[in-house]
């Protein structure tokens, strides 16, 4: 390097040091390598060429300091005169932006850091605004965006003018802190190792002042149904049943779809659960609970808790994305499958299909007047008793033949891939064997007896619709006319003249005194699970309308549950259809979490779109409705599972003939389903990162979707027209 060159480089890294040279007139000759002061000193204290080699390029800003980096140290220049070396593992280059220690370093300093005002906690897809400063300079620059694992996350071009310049910057990528580089002429002029620490909190945005109240109503709700005791020496955290403050395996499991989304203890419960396993592979149906004299039981009429339990599992795996976890579960359910299809009191072995006794759906009492309990006391029928009536309840087969494909995800996940093929065909198995005996080409039949002859008395049991049928729409076992007959079946049963909402636990109900509740709520029509509403059915119901083409029917549901939850500030298990909440008992509380959460998963996996294939959103699929409702034009929705840095966030946005989807998330892989306008023509122009796409077109119903794959889990897709 000519002397003039090397003086110049010397006066830039000392002046950019901020301490002026002693003696300008006789400056510091460079080292070996080019290596100057006060990075020279430093690297022959440390061995020089024997311990530490040459440098990897020259020294360069990094937070407010100059670095100096070596094949297996780094050099931080304290001021002018000092300098510290650190010596750097094996794979150091991984903590770093290939960027920052590849480009060749420009004789500029770049201050960047965020506006006044901004919290250097972000959220994905809200605008920051990051300021530099480079201090002499007027001219562009252009802001490089690394997120936590290094990968880029985004461009910025900008205009600086006497030193000073800003840009808004959309926060995206995996979460964690952000690296910004900002580069002058393609040469480093600055670093910023931590400009934000990206976050992500589950919200809904939509500019619909009822949508938008209803996931932080949602959230109050069920914050209030946790509870948390120790077992065992551990503590368990769990939701409670609204009608019970005990912890039940049902309950929590099916408010697990939603409190995943806020809830960072997925696991607990369902590990003392599985410690309760018994030896045959059933479970009980309520936990250990020592303060209440509680003992761990179950209801012997039920036969959903084994399925249930597979369920949980997979969906707080989803949370968590802890394999360990999850192979530490595998023979607990392994058991729990093995008890469900093969012991006689729960496997019909002729019919080839889950048996119980004739309850009100999943419902954990039997058809029949009131009886005695163990304890002479007067009780609903929860016995197996001589004269119990058995048969086939759709919402148990259907519930086990999601489990058994949920098995199979997991068995080539973490466990024996071999058996996965042998799962997914005997869920299909079930699926065939319940269709041809319980499905009547609109519904599932409530209860087919084991015994052709006996029919309840006093209601036609042919076109009774239990709630199962609401369940089966989201657990991926019907094929798309089922779907959509069940979707419609509860459509054509609204009649505001008859019940305020359509979500009936079953319908038409039982006479009175069919199932003896020994004087409890039950025994009449239209009480409890016998007739009662349930926004549990209503939340369920809204998800499979979205799922199979009736989007305006799910918005329909959650606007008209928004409304009742904000003009009585409460929502209740199940309600007359008159619209008075249902009231069990004095355990009964108005924060229904089971309910709510349906409501809540119909809003994010149903509205938003949200589909998680595998856990973390690592295979994203997403299916945004907006477009149903022409009153909404522009929606940010973000899905965190607060166990984990699993999240997803868009925004939507309806322009001028067109629709813009801005995607950033935890996927490695994303599959993008653009829901069109009705008024959109059939030729639309679809681009990914302003590329343009061949046309992919799916149906659903009338509703019509550009799909899109991508790679990763950022992405600017544009369907216009």
């Amino acid at each position: 390097m000519p002397r003039r060159h090397t003086y110049l480089a010397l006066l830039a890294a000392i002046l950019l040091a901020g301490c002026a040279p002693a003696d300008l007139s006789a400056p510091a000759a460079p080292g070996p390598h080019g290596i100057i002061e006060p990075f020279l000193r430093a690297w022959r204290d440390a061995g020089g060429d024997s311990a530490l080699g040459a440098p990897l390029g020259g020294p360069r800003w990094v937070d407010d300091y100059q670095m100096q980096f070596f094949p297996s140290a780094s050099v931080t220049a304290v001021d002018s005169a000092r300098a510290v070396v650190e010596q750097l593992d094996a794979g150091w280059q991984s903590r770093y932006p290939a960027d920052l220690l590849n480009l060749p370093v420009a004789p500029l300093r770049a201050t960047i850091a965020l506006a006044d005002g901004h919290d250097a906690v972000a959220q994905p897809l809200a605008p920051l605004t990051a300021t530099l400063r480079l201090e002499g300079y007027s001219g562009p620059v252009e802001l490089r965006l690394y997120d936590a694992q290094l990968q880029p996350a985004g461009l910025v071009a900008l205009e600086v003018a006497d030193g000073r310049g800003a840009a808004v910057i959309l926060p995206r990528g995996r979460l964690g802190p952000q690296w910004a580089l900002a580069l002058v002429n393609g040469q480093l002029a600055g670093a910023r190792s931590q400009l934000f620490t990206l976050d992500a909190t589950t919200a809904i945005e939509t500019g619909d002042a009822e949508l938008d109240a209803l996931y932080p109503r949602i959230l109050g709700f069920m914050q209030q149904d946790v509870v948390s005791y120790e077992l065992n020496g551990r503590t368990v955290r769990g939701y409670r049943s609204p009608d019970n403050p005990l912890l039940w395996l049902r309950d929590h499991v099916y408010q697990g779809r939603a409190f995943r989304y806020f809830e960072p203890d997925m696991t607990s419960l369902l590990d003392a659960f599985r410690d309760a396993q018994r030896p045959d592979g059933s479970f009980p149906d309520v936990i250990d609970y020592p303060e209440r004299f509680v003992t761990a039981t179950r209801k012997e009429v039920e036969s959903d808790l084994e399925f249930l339990f597979v369920q949980g599992v997979y969906e707080a795996w989803q949370a968590t994305g802890d394999d360990t976890w999850l192979a530490q579960n595998m023979g607990a359910m392994r058991r729990a499958i093995g008890y469900i299809t093969s012991d006689p009191l729960r496997w019909d072995a002729k019919r080839g299909l889950v048996r119980r006794p004739y309850t009100i759906d999943m419902w954990d009492f039997a058809y029949g007047p009131t009886t005695t309990s163990p304890d002479g006391k007067p009780a609903p029928r929860h016995w197996i008793a001589p004269d119990t009536i058995w048969g086939t309840f759709h919402g148990d087969n259907t519930g086990l033949a999601q489990a058994l494909h949920l098995m199979a995800d997991m068995e080539r996940r973490v466990g024996d891939p071999a058996l996965a093929d042998s799962d997914d065909q005997q869920a299909d198995g079930i699926m065939e064997r319940l269709n041809e005996l319980s499905w009547n080409g609109r519904f599932f039949i409530h209860f087919v007896p084991e015994d052709p002859s006996f029919q309840p008395v006093g209601v036609d049991a042919g076109n009774q619709v239990s709630l199962s049928n609401a369940y089966a729409l989201n657990r991926g076992v019907l094929n798309k006319q089922q779907g959509e007959q069940i979707v419609k079946r509860y459509f054509k049963r609204r009649d505001f003249s008859k019940a305020f909402a359509e979500w009936y636990s079953i319908d038409p109900p039982f006479p009175a005194g069919s199932y003896g509740m020994a004087g409890g709520k039950g025994e009449n029509p239209g009480e409890y699970v016998n007739g009662g509403i349930m926004p549990l059915v209503g939340g369920e119901l809204a998800r499979g309308a979205f799922r199979y083409g009736s989007e305006a029917y799910g918005f329909d549901i959650l606007r008209r549950y928004a409304n009742l939850t904000q003009l009585t500030g409460a929502s209740y298990l199940w309600y007359y259809p008159d619209g008075r909440p249902g009231i069990s008992g004095p355990d009964t509380i108005g924060t229904d979490g089971w309910g709510a959460g349906a409501m809540l998963a119909a809003l994010i996996e149903g509205a938003a779109g949200v589909s998680d294939k595998a856990h973390g959103f690592r295979d994203l699929v997403l299916s945004p409705r907006w477009a149903a409702d022409p009153a909404f034009t522009q929606v940010r929705a973000v899905a965190r599972y607060a166990a984990s840095d699993g999240y997803m966030a868009y925004t939507w946005r309806r322009e001028d003939r067109a629709i813009r989807l801005s995607l950033s998330s935890s996927a490695d892989s994303a599959f993008i389903r653009v829901m069109l306008p009705a008024d959109a023509p059939q030729d639309v122009r679809v681009t990914l990162d302003s590329v343009e796409m061949p046309l992919s077109i799916s149906q659903s119903v009338e509703s019509r979707y550009a799909t899109v794959p991508i790679s990763g889990g950022s992405a600017e897709v544009v369907v216009s027209w």
